[in-house]
């Protein structure tokens, strides 16, 4: 059983894992963050918390990054967001064949500025995915998969943005993926995408 003690111990604890929480939510909408790991020790070192300061989750992050974006950025926000999901749909368009669904950012509305496009495909091979870029003369170039489960990650580079097709074996498909934190990875297939963007025209 926990002493008076114990239980009042850490009685900042909470108060810095918001303060972690909003400066992280900052720098993710401001510089471009995507990782939440990377914003959290950042937002932790400015300000002068050490290193065994317990960090918020990833969900309270993005409710306060989700907030930072409506109160600065919702003008900037919403045409960034449907800029990037207009994106989407013409790659996912041209790759159909690979049973594809936007993840990510771009999906759940909180994209931050230089936010990349998170596109899953579904091949026997990661191999037909580049043929098929080839022979559409789409250059691509080896990004570093975030997860086991994915079997390559091809970056398409554009003017308008980058895009990544994270490519999975088809089993694959029936698996609910998880983020690094333990929720479900939303996704959405063409259909949902077109219909996010007729909600916002």
């Amino acid at each position: 059983m926990s002493s008076r003690h114990e239980r009042s111990a850490h009685p900042n604890h909470s108060t810095q894992r918001s303060r972690i929480a909003s400066t992280a939510a900052r720098l993710m909408a401001e510089d471009g963050i995507a990782d939440f790991a990377f914003a959290k020790r950042k937002a932790a070192r400015s300000l002068g918390l050490p290193d065994s300061t317990p960090m918020p989750d990833n969900a309270q992050v993005e409710a306060e990054l989700r907030t930072y974006q409506r109160l600065f950025q919702d003008e900037e926000q919403t045409a960034r967001v449907r800029h990037l999901r207009r994106i989407a749909v013409e790659i996912m368009e041209i790759v159909q064949q690979f049973s594809p669904y936007l993840t990510g950012s771009v999906l759940d509305g909180t994209a931050g500025r230089y936010a990349e496009i998170d596109i899953q495909l579904f091949a026997d091979s990661a191999k037909d995915v580049e043929i098929f870029l080839l022979n559409r003369h789409m250059d691509y170039s080896h990004s570093t998969p975030r997860t086991d489960r994915a079997e390559a990650v091809l970056t398409l580079q554009t003017e308008a943005a980058t895009i990544n097709l994270i490519v999975y074996p088809p089993h694959e498909e029936r698996v609910s993926l998880k983020t690094r934190d333990g929720r479900t990875r939303e996704r959405a297939r063409l259909p949902a995408v077109r219909a996010l963007l007729e909600a916002t025209a």
